[in-house]
């Protein structure tokens, strides 16, 4: 079978993925990506590397679509050339996809079933839509600021998405989603549950396990120190990475060797360095910048003690239990939901909430029982839960069962 997404960009943790999902005799994997490189469809500072793909590629055109969001120009020209069986969508470019006729008619010509892919994150059960979007601004993009102002206009302009959300959810053939939460959302705007496949999200973690081996006998990057929290991801507001530094103020007073490492970049950078400077703590916070290669990763998290994902997020959850990291984190993307197990495998906080996660970092700091004890569960649950072979079975599972109806 031939399955043709289309994203927003080439991120390399899914590259990866469907590099190896491309190797798997009956699957032919391609992707359509936007050719504007400065296209708003993917986060900022996502890396990307063309050259790492194994399956092929097709560069589209970038237009104003519906809602103020963005699409892709060309799709049908592309589908009648290549004509994949399955055609996967993702945000934003869904909206444009189900609200044009012409190439919904062309693809239940050529028999290609319209597939969409979600977490799905921000999308409110149909019940409690009205109630969620009169509070549009406390609704966050990655740079948190609200995706609107509160007004009839946005009333209006949300009634109407609301309205097409319950005609394009059940318009799709079927929906791979990276959470079990998404069957109550989704079915809540009348899709039927065997048109919804909970798929999950996993890096290649078989690459991290291999990284975390193949370093131990190395000399440690840093003192082992089971005071050191780390950080992974890019450094946008929504990560929330102010929110863990000054977490670190508040504890340095009982924790003196306490330390954050910070392993990413972007556009936060140099206010993270000087909120930590102005804190008094530029000894405490180090900063590495990106980091890719997983044995670069695994030196960093060998000598470190507990991974904190303190705003939105997902994958790093994934990343950090690969090498055994207990996990503090608070409301992410509804993945940590599934990762996370309270009191086992590490602790959720308040959201926003400094002091408790200053409460919920205090039950683990320096109890090195405790910490490993949870980082083995982590291990447990990536290696027999969540990874790279268990989603891409999922993704199989799924692809057959559309093609089936």
């Amino acid at each position: 079978m031939k399955v043709a997404f289309l994203f927003g960009g080439l991120p390399h943790y899914y590259v990866l993925l469907l590099n190896k999902m491309n190797q798997l005799q009956e699957v032919e994997v391609m992707v359509y990506y936007p050719e504007n490189k400065n296209t708003l469809s993917i986060g900022k500072s996502v890396f990307q590397d063309k050259s790492l793909c194994e399956f092929e590629t097709r560069a589209l055109p970038e237009a104003a679509g519906l809602f103020g969001k963005v699409k892709v120009t060309g799709l049908d020209e592309a589908v009648r050339a290549d004509r994949p069986d399955i055609l996967i969508v993702c945000w934003p470019y869904s909206l444009s996809i189900f609200a044009d006729f012409k190439l919904l008619w062309l693809l239940e010509r050529l028999n290609i079933k319209l597939v969409e892919k979600s977490i799905p994150y921000q999308i409110p059960k149909l019940q409690e839509a009205y109630r969620y979007y009169r509070n549009i601004e406390n609704i966050m993009d990655e740079s948190l600021r609200p995706l609107g102002k509160k007004g009839l206009f946005t009333d209006i302009k949300y009634s109407f998405l609301t309205l097409f959300r319950k005609y394009q959810f059940n318009r799709a053939d079927g929906h791979v989603c990276y959470i079990p939460q998404a069957k109550e959302i989704l079915g809540s705007y009348g899709v039927p549950e065997e048109k919804i496949y909970i798929i999950l999200n996993s890096p290649i973690t078989n690459n991290f396990l291999k990284a975390a081996d193949d370093i131990k006998g190395e000399p440690d990057i840093l003192p082992r120190n089971d005071y050191r929290i780390v950080h992974l991801g890019r450094l946008v507001k929504w990560k929330k990475v102010h929110l863990l530094i000054e977490a670190v103020r508040l504890l340095r007073e009982n924790f003196e060797t306490i330390e954050l490492l910070v392993i990413g970049d972007g556009p936060e950078l140099n206010n993270l360095k000087q909120q930590a400077e102005e804190a008094g703590l530029s000894g405490n916070v180090k900063f590495t910048g990106s980091l890719y290669d997983p044995k670069e990763i695994a030196r960093y998290m060998k000598c470190s003690a507990v991974y904190v994902l303190a705003g939105t997020g997902g994958l790093s959850i994934n990343d950090a239990m690969c090498f055994g990291k207990p996990i503090i984190c608070s409301t992410c993307d509804g993945t940590e939901k599934f990762l996370v197990r309270d009191g086992q495998n590490g602790y959720f906080f308040k959201t926003d909430d400094v002091n408790d996660l200053a409460v919920q970092l205090e039950k683990l700091l320096g109890n090195e029982e405790k910490i490993k004890s949870m980082g083995e569960e982590s291990l447990r649950i990536v290696k027999e839960e969540v990874n790279e072979d268990i989603v891409i079975s999922n993704y199989i599972r799924a692809f057959h069962k559309i093609l089936e109806k």
